[in-house]
């Protein structure tokens, strides 16, 4: 087993993965930025390094400084977290250069997932549904216009190198086409230093559905069942649950074996998830995997009652799974509570907290790693906490997170609270009718 556990992240993620190693008996070290240095997982970790000022460029993001860091406490394995370096198959290999387990797949594993082109060719020789589209990049709007018109209108032209909702546009006619492919081009060559462009089929009606995936060192693939993401905001999720209202058996047991053979396609080792749009017909299509931990992890947590964590550090010991499939036997939901007011535009709102107080009860459960008296920092993700329901039903689920929710108070800065009050009484939200346009219609009152 390992004995000592740099983690590179910060926040809630970097909390929660010192919880656990405590629990497994593993030391753990925290490194920190000058803007993190009052945060809890700098408190509670055996060892915190500083390595550098609040800029990520210049700390999270710096490798040099972090794996100075595990040479000074001699650390003998490194969780990125999600996020910063989390899928960076550079960091990776560093790692393994520094005889430094990476807690997560290998350099060549991440690679093959990280090019959304790279990754469908290897779904389709997976036999795993991929959504129509080109079999390569764009090479020119009239490349394009041709691609488009055999797919058929509307389609979606994205980053090959993109994540969250950058470089991505939607083509409803071919008048549409040139002025859509520039915009992407430009933002995916700002965004990710590679302007390539792909053409895909537009699922309308989409439903964001993911299944997380557990690969060992032998060969052995699971999947843990699915999450239902499609409450989301310019891509950006912000309400996870599990089982999806939408799921039946019989697309579940599909979408679930074409999960793993996706993750056997690259002998995946470790805890990922693979996602797929789901159209509202319950064609489900391969979207992208993601090779590393996720914000919404508890949600599978809870119905599974497994902690994903240890099973991760369990993997990366090279400790076998056991190769059994899961499937929800309660219901259980994520809101992300961000610094983010809510009534304008969802604008960020760091600053102090001057009032703290956490929703608790049966079925309740708060990741965060913010308190009375902390200054949340202006410089990266906007999430403070997450609070995670379950119940014996969504009804029931729904019903409990509306009263957590009442009780869980954030005072000194504006949070997303009210937005998840509202949306727990919205009556399609309740009943399950949604898809990943759900928040492009949904009208916040002020109370």
């Amino acid at each position: 087993m390992l004995k000592k556990i740099l983690i590179a992240n910060r926040g809630e993620i970097a909390l929660r993965v010192i919880r656990t190693c405590k629990e497994m008996g593993i030391e753990t070290v925290a490194v920190y930025s000058t803007a993190d240095r009052e945060s809890l997982h700098v408190r509670f970790a055996d060892e915190a390094v500083c390595i550098g000022p609040p800029s990520s460029l210049e700390s999270y993001l710096s490798i040099p400084k972090i794996m100075a860091a595990v040479e000074i406490t001699n650390a003998d394995a490194i969780h990125p977290g999600y996020g910063f370096l989390a899928e960076n198959a550079d960091f990776a290999e560093v790692c393994a250069e520094y005889g430094t387990k990476f807690i997560g797949p290998t350099p060549e594993m991440i690679r093959s997932m990280g090019d959304k082109i790279t990754a469908k060719e290897t779904m389709i020789k997976a036999e795993v549904p991929v959504v129509p589209g080109s079999e390569g990049l764009i090479e020119s709007v009239e490349h394009g216009l041709q691609l488009a018109e055999g797919i058929g209108y509307p389609v979606i032209l994205k980053a090959t190198a993109g994540g969250g909702g950058k470089g991505m546009r939607v083509v409803y006619d071919p008048d549409q086409f040139e002025e859509a492919w520039n915009l992407a081009k430009k933002e995916a060559a700002a965004s990710f230093s590679n302007d390539g462009i792909y053409v895909e089929k537009f699922i309308e009606e989409p439903r964001h559905i993911e299944f997380q995936v557990i690969g060992d060192q032998h060969g052995n693939v699971a999947h843990l069942s699915e999450r239902d993401c499609s409450i989301q905001r310019r891509h950006q999720k912000l309400v996870e649950e599990s089982p999806s209202p939408f799921m039946t058996p019989e697309l579940r047991q599909a979408m679930g074996d074409a999960a793993i053979r996706a993750a056997k396609a690259i002998n995946y080792e470790g805890v990922g998830t693979v996602e797929f749009l789901v159209d509202k017909h319950r064609n489900f299509y391969f979207m992208e995997m993601n090779t590393r931990i996720q914000v919404e992890h508890p949600v599978t947590e809870e119905v599974i009652d497994h902690d994903l964590i240890k099973e991760q550090i369990k993997v990366a010991a090279g400790l076998p799974i056991s190769g059994e499939n899961f499937e929800p036997q309660l219901h259980a939901m994520e809101c992300r509570i961000n610094a983010e007011d809510p009534f304008n535009n969802f604008r960020p709102s760091p600053g102090l907290i001057t009032s703290f107080h956490s929703a608790k009860g049966h079925g309740v459960r708060v990741d965060t790693h913010v308190y009375a008296g902390y200054s949340v920092p202006p410089y990266y993700d906007s999430m403070i906490a997450k609070l995670i329901c379950k119940a014996q039903t969504r009804e029931e689920c729904i019903t409990k997170m509306q009263r957590a929710l009442d009780e869980f108070i954030i005072e000194g800065i504006k949070t997303t609270i009210p937005f998840h009050q509202q949306l727990m009484r919205n009556e399609a939200f309740r009943k399950g009718n949604f898809d990943t346009s759900f928040m492009q219609s949904f009208k916040l009152e002020k109370d």
